[in-house]
């Protein structure tokens, strides 16, 4: 097994939960974690680099890809994929479904994503910045899918994963958060409030809500 892992907070609870899978020792030893950029690995999930990964949830409509209901979405704002105010216009390679976005919202600056936005919105204020989750709920009364859990096999395996992960409440020990905390330097407990914001079901109305994101991208001419 061959795992795409995005290193980013909006995951950090999946992250623990898998440390704790009751898996044996051998499939334990047989799965392969590849970090990178949802961009990234939905290369490397196109090429068979890797067989399962969250990818940037643009790229899912690939008909080649198993979509499972696990993705990084909010309902409202996000605090983490952000465009700044006044500032010259720049797309951040690290997310087409961001970057596409920015454009069907008609928000002119900077995106931003993952860690680096967060910490930037902590820093500066949210007063500087369009959190694009936000602005997508106020337009369309629907929560907003960053990324999305896709694979090219062993299809049941991560669906039984997935389905116990969204059962569970994920408790994030303490020398963990402290260890993201350093790391990230953004401090434990704007940590977790960080993780309030994001939810993990995809359900009918992340569905509807992806549907309608690649129908508005394709009118923008979006191609993979």
């Amino acid at each position: 097994m061959l795992f795409g892992k995005i290193d980013y907070l909006n995951l950090l609870p999946f992250h623990v939960f898998l440390k704790r899978y009751p898996l044996s020792n051998q499939a334990k030893k047989s799965i392969e974690f590849k970090k990178g950029t949802p961009a990234k690995l939905c290369q490397a999930l196109n090429k068979r680099q890797i067989d399962a990964a969250i990818i940037s949830s643009i790229e899912s409509k690939n008909p080649k890809y198993k979509k499972l209901n696990l993705g990084i979405c909010s309902k409202g704002a996000v605090k983490s994929v952000l465009v700044r105010k006044n500032s010259e216009k720049k797309l951040d390679p690290a997310s087409k479904s961001s970057n596409m976005l920015s454009k069907i919202l008609k928000l002119d600056g900077e995106v931003i994503i993952g860690d680096e936005a967060l910490r930037q919105y902590l820093k500066d204020g949210g007063d500087k910045f369009y959190d694009m989750g936000e602005i997508w709920y106020q337009k369309t009364n629907l929560p907003f899918v960053f990324g999305l859990f896709c694979c090219s096999k062993n299809q049941n395996l991560y669906k039984k994963i997935i389905n116990k992960f969204l059962k569970q409440k994920i408790k994030i020990p303490k020398y963990i958060l402290d260890e993201y905390a350093k790391s990230r330097n953004i401090s434990a407990s704007l940590i977790l409030w960080y993780l309030e914001h994001i939810s993990y079901s995809v359900n009918n109305k992340e569905k509807r809500a992806l549907k309608k994101f690649i129908h508005l991208a394709k009118k923008h001419n979006f191609k993979p």
